[in-house]
């Protein structure tokens, strides 16, 4: 491997690759109705490791149903969520998983939609709030130019990796999201053009609102 997956930053930091499934009400930000977060970190003798797991639906508020459209989607029903956690139960459950003096980077395919919901729901997961991200898009833009576009399912069919029986579900989406990115870190490491950790943020990083010094944008897309 290349001096990325050795460099202590990025040994140091665990990757949580973490997906939402949404309802879009009219008037409102999107609502969470299921969470998936896998947690991965690299370790020098063993490579990729799991470090963690989370999942959960989410109950969504009155004004912003399970739809149809989001079932075709999906396939997520409203009978599901009768019994479903609300927001503030799961989001300050997974807050809870990430823990103090840990270097954390959360990693998502357009990482705008996903920091969008965290940043709606912040003050159920101040420190989830606070982790920046890593975009695929970006990272796969630089790595693998020439794509028609980089839609999830382009990137799955670049790289050959099978798309999931329950594709759009969080917790598909998440093992596949995280597969393209172990693909992606591979290639930069590989590249050269990526010597460390700040070589990758400065390419894909994207900084959570909540540490932004002005909170007028989100990303600087």
């Amino acid at each position: 491997m290349g001096s990325l997956t050795r460099d202590p930053a990025f040994v140091a930091t665990t990757f949580g690759v973490i997906d939402f499934e949404t309802t879009t009400p009219a008037g409102h930000p999107a609502q969470p109705i299921e969470v998936a977060v896998l947690a991965l970190r690299h370790e020098q003798e063993n490579g990729w490791i799991e470090a963690g797991r989370f999942t959960s639906l989410i109950r969504p508020p009155a004004f912003a149903p399970v739809t149809s459209a989001d079932t075709a989607q999906n396939g997520l029903r409203p009978a599901q969520f009768t019994t479903a956690p609300e927001p503030a139960e799961v989001f300050g459950a997974l807050d809870r998983r990430f823990t103090a003096g840990t270097r954390y980077l959360l990693v998502a395919q357009h990482a705008a939609t996903e920091a969008g919901v965290i940043r709606h729901q912040r003050e159920h997961c101040p420190r989830l709030a606070r982790i920046d991200f890593l975009d695929t898009i970006p990272l796969a833009k630089r790595l693998v130019p020439g794509l028609e576009n980089y839609r999830l399912d382009t990137l799955l069919d670049h790289f050959a990796i099978p798309s999931p029986a329950e594709r759009h579900r969080a917790h598909a989406d998440v093992d596949v999201t995280a597969q393209v990115f172990l693909r992606l870190i591979d290639a930069a490491d590989r590249e050269g053009g990526f010597p460390d950790l700040a070589a990758l943020v400065k390419v894909a990083g994207r900084t959570a609102r909540a540490n932004l010094p002005t909170q007028e944008h989100l990303f600087d897309l």
